[in-house]
């Protein structure tokens, strides 16, 4: 627990000097449409990170149904089967 901690403030404290260091770093960005003008450069980099972050969630979840839907499967057996004997031999 105390390990992690550590980590999650050194991970914050990364981000924070980030931030300093790039508060009066402006950019522009384009969504084709439209253009916001002198956004932060911070503010474009943790908006990337946290959608990253979003559009990897469907894959754990499915990963983890997968995962579960594999070990259902040998508890019960495969369905297919009587009595959960792969080669039908009682």
């Amino acid at each position: 627990m105390p390990k992690r901690l550590i980590q999650i403030i050194i991970i914050f404290a990364i981000f924070l000097l980030f931030i300093i260091f790039n508060l009066e770093k402006k950019c522009d960005i384009s969504f084709g449409f439209t253009v916001i003008h002198d956004v932060p450069v911070f503010l474009t980099v943790f908006c990337s990170i946290v959608f990253g972050m979003i559009s990897t969630l469907p894959f754990i979840f499915g990963h983890q149904l997968r995962k579960k839907q594999k070990i259902e499967e040998k508890k019960d057996g495969p369905a297919d089967s009587p009595g959960g004997n792969h080669y039908g031999i009682d």
